[in-house]
């Protein structure tokens, strides 16, 4: 309960918790000790890191976890374009083959704001709880979302031109995401409209994609905008109360990255790519508290980290079950 209580706090934007040294079983206490004195692990981190230079291999996860977002959201397109019924509406409220399926988010803004349970709504809400619970609340970003994909290719564009210094890369409190998740509630309930979803870019993008753009996608446009000149990665980092709201119910998924601090050398490249870094402090030389740990709450489960950790100290956990990969 202690490391699910931790791992809510730091998804509302608390830093992780530094656990002191008296504090550590002895033996990760000895483990940490060895690897700040093993030249061994810094010499095959050189190593490692200059095979990767030399051989950049392919992001098979992100490669898959691509096809699958472009594949739901094209699910659809083309059920409403064709009429086939098979997934009707956008990612806010939707059926498939008649279970009904609503946002979290999006549900909770419009039992606010017209302060009524839709016996329909109520369902649908229960259905996609439970989907994302199995499989890890942020999942949703990362694997469904179709803003989080256009602002992994802004991203890309954005490190690119930060490289050649025509881009920075601002840091906000990530506390903010909170006060927003907050304040969005609060404005539901008190002018009984869902505020949220008119500058959602998840919201305009889904429904953009379905029944054609819009004025909307301006402001789309303009958050991508900032994200690739001034803040890398801000709306899904700092800002989106989506993100929050899946982040609290997959806190105790069973759908988990695990880390093993035996196998880690510490070389940093899983934070380089990670979207929300924060999650893998444990992996920094001397934090982990244990042998082995679940990455937090706030994780996307995009598993890029996954794939760029040389040592395989990053695998995917299914409580319950065998390794999935």
């Amino acid at each position: 309960m202690s490391g699910v209580i931790e791992s809510i706090r730091v998804l509302l934007g608390a830093d992780p918790r530094r656990v002191p040294k008296k504090e550590m079983p002895e033996e990760v206490r000895k483990l940490h000790e060895h690897k700040f004195s093993d030249k061994e692990r810094i010499e095959n981190i050189r190593i490692e890191l200059a095979h990767k230079k030399r051989k950049q291999m392919p992001e098979k996860k992100r490669r898959l976890r691509w096809a699958v977002l472009l594949a739901v959201n094209l699910l659809f397109v083309l059920s409403y374009h064709l009429d086939i019924q098979l997934l009707e509406g956008a990612l806010t409220a939707s059926r498939f083959m008649g279970f009904h399926m609503a946002d979290l988010n999006s549900a909770l803004q419009v039992m606010l704001a017209f302060k009524h349970v839709v016996i329909n709504l109520l369902i649908g809400t229960t259905t996609v709880f439970v989907l994302w619970w199995l499989l890890g609340g942020r999942t949703f970003c990362s694997w469904v979302c179709p803003y989080h994909l256009l602002a992994e290719w802004a991203e890309m564009l954005h490190l690119k031109l930060k490289e050649k210094g025509l881009a920075r890369d601002i840091q906000f409190d990530r506390r903010a995401r909170a006060w927003i998740w907050l304040v969005f509630v609060i404005l539901a309930l008190v002018t009984g409209y869902t505020v949220f979803e008119t500058i959602s870019p998840t919201g305009i993008v889904s429904r953009a994609l379905i029944y054609g753009p819009g004025i909307a996608l301006v402001w789309v446009g303009l958050l991508l905008l900032f994200e690739i000149f001034f803040s890398r990665r801000a709306w899904c980092r700092y800002a989106c109360p989506i993100g929050l709201t899946y982040g609290i119910v997959g806190a105790t998924s069973p759908f988990r990255v695990h880390y093993k601090l035996e196998n880690c050398y510490h070389e940093g490249e899983c934070r380089k790519v990670c979207l929300v870094p924060h999650v893998l402090d444990l992996t920094i030389k001397g934090r982990s508290p244990a042998l082995e740990a679940d990455v937090g709450a706030d994780c996307t489960r995009c598993l890029r980290c996954v794939d760029a950790c040389p040592t395989g100290a990053l695998t995917i956990k299914y409580k319950g079950l065998d390794k999935l990969m």
